[in-house]
């Protein structure tokens, strides 16, 4: 009796089975002809096999495609064994009552966050519990609560009153702390649009935007000593989960909700304050790229913010005209400095605005009700920032000239050196005296002024590092050329004039890495690098490898303000590793500045190593 196609094949595949003797790459495909043999007797086989290319096909292109970014960077990151690295921390004895879900799809917010959205529901998706991983032992592991990655605390975020009580606080410490830096909001219209408590609702005069209330809330997190933080850091070995979940989150719903595409006022405040917010590493994937300032800087061209008759004549009332000005002058200081840190070009010229740079109506003391910014603020903004400003200018053109291939290649002319050098010493005469801070007056200072004047003198001092290392890296053109034809450049005549301002560069390095290391250990001293929002981060971790590379003690100063700054930045713990094993395996692998670096680490008084005599008031 003859056997039908199919049963012959199930058959066949059976008897082929049995046969053990063969390799495994063998009985695989052996297999896998076997599995054709039953698809072919199929009806449906034809639109199986289509569908089959059309899969194979789409896996290539994705697998192929180079440097294609996720959209999600958090949960499509590769495993690593810090669980705070890549992502959200993955459950290992899993969750009652949820499915492992695979990390590459994403399908939808729970609970659904809309642009309507009230402020509960965003604090309810915000204070989700984490996302369980790809265990696939998670069902036979004992029942534990959804929140117990958080610490013994994070079980209480399951009631909405607790979320409501513990987003006020976190909105507090965030005006407390943040604004006072990054003075972006109005706190009582903020306080009161949150629409938490009934006296909020009364005074509510707009609907807020869930990923302002998301930043908001993530910047709290960062900060905030309350007993759920404290248990979920202790847990952590002295790291919040809970804090850079928010901060994912918080990213993911300012993607979802599209601020980087439209060109609106809350967006632009919104990109400012995520982009400090994430981790101030570049190589780290879930952190800072630049892409938030930049969608920022482009939605402030959008809505005409540069231009001098679009602003003065906008629909805005004085406050919101107050704040996009200020946020535009705070983008274009950013991406200005962003551009000589992180080594790009900068997005904007000079010449791609002409507005004042900061102008409110004046003030009314007898009816001051809060809409209008502060005295405070308004000198903050026409001292500090207009200093920076000044600085930041310097900055793009070093950033155009020092981090393009030609100089790479053949190193930065003399004349725009001497250019550099010439605008740093001018900015130090008109500037430093009025901002930095002073030396020799014994003074008692607040937080913000003490921190503020600490930072403008910090960004001054480590321009002159950035230079130092830059031409470490790519040296002088005119000297490197006349190396390469074989001539010693020290028999030229323009050699004593180069190597001067070489050497002048050098001590400057110093004194400013120096100055950072005394600004650092005072301000670690009375813990306000604790409080800090990423705005010393660069210059300490500039400052301290410098000194390392030196052999200089001043280093451990920066060392400990980065151990410091990693309670809020966790990613400063590695800097502060880092320099200390430089300074401990003693590298000074200096290039083309090696001929005046050694009589820099012969110095030992250097003016800028002795700590200034400083007192600041910690109220």
């Amino acid at each position: 009796m003859p056997v039908e196609r199919g049963k012959s094949s199930v058959i066949g595949c059976r008897a082929r089975r049995s046969v053990n003797t063969v390799s495994p790459r063998t009985t695989l495909a052996r297999q896998s002809i076997c599995l054709v043999d039953m698809l072919e007797t199929s009806p449906s086989f034809p639109l199986f096999l289509s569908h089959f290319v059309q899969q194979a096909t789409s896996e290539k292109k994705r697998t192929s495609a180079p440097g294609r970014r996720k959209l999600s960077s958090a949960n499509s990151s590769p495993p690593s064994p810090n669980p705070f690295k890549n992502g959200s921390p993955s459950i290992e004895n899993g969750s009652p009552g949820h499915m492992p879900l695979s990390s590459t799809y994403r399908y939808s917010f729970y609970p659904p966050v809309t642009m309507s959205s009230s402020t509960r529901e965003v604090l309810a998706y915000l204070f989700s519990p984490p996302e369980i991983g790809n265990d696939p032992t998670s069902f036979t592991q004992i029942r534990v609560s959804p929140y117990f990655l958080w610490g013994e605390q994070a079980s209480k975020l399951e009631e909405e009153a607790f979320r409501v009580e513990f987003a006020l606080d976190l909105v507090e410490v965030f005006f407390q702390i943040v604004h006072t830096r990054l003075p972006l909001l109005n706190p009582e219209q903020f306080r009161n649009s949150l629409r938490l408590l009934p006296s909020h609702a009364a005074k509510a005069t707009k609907h807020l935007h869930p990923a302002l209330v998301a930043t908001v809330i993530s910047w709290g997190a960062k900060f905030s000593e309350h007993p759920l933080l404290v248990a979920d850091r202790r847990r952590n070995g002295n790291l919040s989960a809970l804090a850079r979940t928010l901060i994912l989150r918080t990213r993911e719903l300012a993607e979802a909700l599209k601020v980087h595409r439209m060109p609106k006022d809350d967006h632009v405040v919104i990109g400012l304050l995520i982009e400090p917010l994430q981790s101030q590493t570049p190589d780290d994937q879930t952190g800072y790229h630049g892409f938030w300032l930049a969608s920022a800087t482009r939605h402030l061209m959008d809505l005409g913010i540069n231009h001098k008759s679009v602003i003065s004549s906008a629909n805005r009332d004085t406050e919101e005209r107050g704040t996009m000005i200020f946020a535009w002058w705070m983008a274009c200081i950013c991406d200005a400095y962003a551009s000589l840190y992180y080594r790009h070009k900068p997005i904007l010229d000079d010449d791609d605005y002409d507005i004042d740079f900061y102008t409110v109506d004046p003030i009314n003391p007898d009816g001051h009700d809060g809409t209008t910014p502060s005295p405070r603020e308004q000198l903050e903004f026409l001292g500090y920032y207009r200093a920076a400003h000044a600085l930041a200018r310097t900055a793009r053109q070093m950033s155009r000239q020092l981090w393009k291939p030609a100089t790479e290649a053949d190193g930065l002319p003399f004349d725009i050196l001497y250019t550099f050098f010439k605008a740093l010493t001018e900015w130090r005469d008109d500037y430093l005296r009025a901002v930095g801070v002073p030396s020799n007056e014994n003074q008692t200072w607040d937080f913000v002024t003490a921190v503020s004047s600490c930072a403008s003198d910090a960004q001054y001092h480590v321009m002159w590092i950035i230079l130092f290392n830059a031409l470490d890296e790519v040296g002088v053109k005119e000297i490197n050329e006349t190396t390469r034809l074989g001539v010693d450049p020290k028999f030229t005549p323009e050699f004593a004039q180069m190597d001067s301002v070489m050497q002048k560069i050098a001590d400057e390095a110093l004194h400013g890495a120096c100055r950072i290391s005394a600004l650092a250990a005072v301000l670690t001293s009375n813990q306000y690098l604790r409080l800090d929002p990423a705005v010393m981060h660069v210059s300490c971790i500039q400052a301290g490898t410098l000194l390392a590379r030196l052999g200089r003690p001043e280093a451990i100063n920066c060392i400990n303000g980065l151990e410091q700054y990693s309670l809020a930045y966790e990613e400063a713990g590695d800097h502060a590793s880092e320099i200390r094993r430089i300074y401990r395996t003693g590298e000074s692998d200096f290039n083309h500045m090696s001929s005046v670096a050694p009589r820099v680490v012969l110095e030992t008084g250097s003016p800028g190593s002795r700590r200034d005599d400083m007192q600041i008031d910690e109220r």
